[in-house]
């Protein structure tokens, strides 16, 4: 698999820009393994480079707190565009755009392409600079191709775990979708949040294919686990402790509406939710979950009990409908 563009000159720039001494690496996990190059390209200025180990699961999730505990003047997070308005310490973000080439896999599209003439097109940031041949490509093979404009989102045509405004905006426009990347976790996300059919190319895998069948066993999944959410007496509200995961007075909100029903509403704080820490509080029969909304959909199986959004929970509540929760989008905040 070809690599990712790391902006190693912009990186040595920034450093003797900030005059920084003491430098934290934080990456995601697809690109951890190139934290240890990094780090020495860095050590080259003359400044100290410190990696965070800790799992990073987008630009919401700032290492701002173990910087400030390491006495960091610098922090570089690699992997996505600015979310997180204003940070407590000086933080530069390199997007690690994608160097594999989208062309030779785009051409498989077209087979599955075939019954729809109108087509939204969506991709992460790491391969926005795709997007423009891509559309052309598809204009030149017959279609109509729409991209969504920027929101609080960095690009037209960008996406991230937990707003899809940008392929919703365009709802009404398209007939299906086309994802550029890899994985299944954002082209799920625009399946779920639109109701619409929705493609993947993936350049790494070097293959295009379909999301309707994984899209709809997900939503089986969440459906089984807002009926059980139904019958739960005591419930556990998930706060996340990370810079743009925090939202207390929406834990609140929920609490309010559990104890309305006569049932008992516990606020827990956690930086990492997992399946082991909810393990230690077996009173609670179910988890709402108001921090990442990706925890929820990555994997439900792993978890013993169901962890519900806040859109999940409006519904099992009462307080929305199914059909409200998947025009809003199942894992949006």
């Amino acid at each position: 698999m070809k690599g990712f563009d790391f902006e190693e000159e912009r990186i040595k720039q920034t450093i003797q820009q900030f005059d920084a001494k003491r430098v934290l690496i934080q990456l995601p996990q697809g690109l951890k393994p190139d934290a240890t190059r990094i780090a020495k390209l860095i050590e080259k200025t003359g400044a100290l480079a410190i990696i965070s180990a800790d799992p990073c699961y987008g630009a919401c999730d700032i290492a701002t707190n173990e910087a400030q505990s390491l006495d960091a003047d610098l922090v570089i997070h690699f992997g996505h565009s600015k979310f997180v308005k204003h940070e407590t310490i000086p933080t530069i973000y390199i997007e690690a755009r994608a160097l594999a080439n989208v062309n030779e896999t785009i051409e498989k599209t077209l087979p599955l392409l075939t019954d729809y003439s109108k087509i939204g097109l969506a991709t992460s940031i790491q391969h926005i600079q795709f997007l423009n041949e891509t559309r052309e490509f598809l204009v030149r093979s017959g279609k109509t191709v729409i991209i969504g404009e920027a929101g609080r989102v960095g690009y037209a045509g960008q996406v991230i775990g937990c707003d899809y405004s940008n392929v919703k905006s365009i709802v009404n426009e398209v007939e299906a979708y086309l994802f550029i990347g890899g994985g299944l976790f954002h082209a799920l996300g625009i399946a779920l949040s639109t109701s619409k059919p929705t493609f993947v190319v993936d350049p790494y895998d070097n293959r295009a294919f379909s999301l309707n069948e994984p899209a709809q066993k997900l939503l089986k999944q969440h459906w089984a686990c807002i009926e059980q959410a139904k019958t739960a007496k005591n419930v556990g509200i998930i706060i996340g402790l990370k810079p743009g995961q925090k939202r207390i007075e929406e834990a609140l909100k929920i609490k309010e509406i559990i104890e309305k029903h006569n049932k008992n509403a516990y606020l827990l704080t956690i930086r990492e939710v997992t399946p082991e820490i909810l393990l230690e509080f077996p009173t609670i029969d179910i988890y709402v979950n108001t921090a990442c909304p990706r925890i929820s959909l990555d994997a439900p199986e792993k978890f013993t009990k169901p962890l519900l959004t806040v859109n999940e929970f409006m519904v099992a509540s009462g307080e929305a409908t199914w059909e409200h929760m998947l025009k809003k989008g199942l894992f949006e905040n």
